[in-house]
Order: C-alpha cells, then structure tokens, then sequence
C-alpha cells in the first residue's frame, strides 16, 4: 500500500470554531510530552454551543462511542460511560477535522523520526 505524498505545513491546523457542525466527528489531538513526540487522539462529536445555564462561549463535545451508542447530553441515560468536554470556543487548538488530524500526527511521526525514535528498517 502507499499514501499519496503531501507537503506538510510547519503548524497545526485546526478547525474553526465558526465553521463546527453539530453531529459532526473531529479529533482532538493533544501530546504528553513537550517535545510533541507522544501524541494521544479521541474521536469526539461536536454536539452544541452553551448549552450549560449561562455559558458564553463555551463549546461542547462528546466521545463519540458513547454518542453512537445513543447517549445523548441532558438525556435521562446519561450514566458514567459518556464523556462531556466543555471547551471555551478559544481553546480549540487541538480540535481537527480528520485530514488536519492525520497532517498532525504525520508531522509527530517525522519529529519522532528525526528523534530516532520508531525508526523501521526500510
């Protein structure tokens, strides 16, 4: 198999507040390290804005397990098994669509290259 080759910007690109779609899937993208080298991603659906009593601003998602499943936010069946994030629609830095999520971890996997981490034989 091979994956077509791409140019990759030097930054991330995440998506806009403005241009979220309710129901839709995106990625949060966030490392554990400061180097960038570890990277950790959870598929999450973006189910609204403000909707807690007296949000301004604020963003919400769902991991998007639970949201298959049926649960939904203010649903009587909201147990444990759903995660909530609430999110300030400024801090959304680590929020990607699919193709911007896979540019991110592309530029994690040549810092780890660089690094001599991973490395597989060619």
């Amino acid at each position: 198999m091979r994956f077509e080759e791409r140019e990759l910007k030097p930054y991330a690109e995440p998506v806009l507040a403005s241009d979220l779609k309710e129901g839709s899937v995106y990625f949060a993208v966030q490392y554990l390290d400061e180097g960038m080298l570890t990277p950790e991603m959870e598929a999450l659906i973006f189910i609204g804005m403000n909707l807690g009593q007296g949000d301004v601003g604020q963003l919400y998602f769902q991991d998007a397990l639970s949201h298959r499943e049926g649960i939904r936010y203010g649903s009587p069946n909201v147990d444990r098994r759903a995660l909530f994030y609430r999110q300030s629609e400024v801090e959304v830095s680590h929020i990607f669509d699919y193709e911007h999520a896979l540019d991110a971890l592309m530029g994690c996997a040549l810092r780890r290259r660089e690094k001599g981490l991973d490395a597989t034989p060619r």
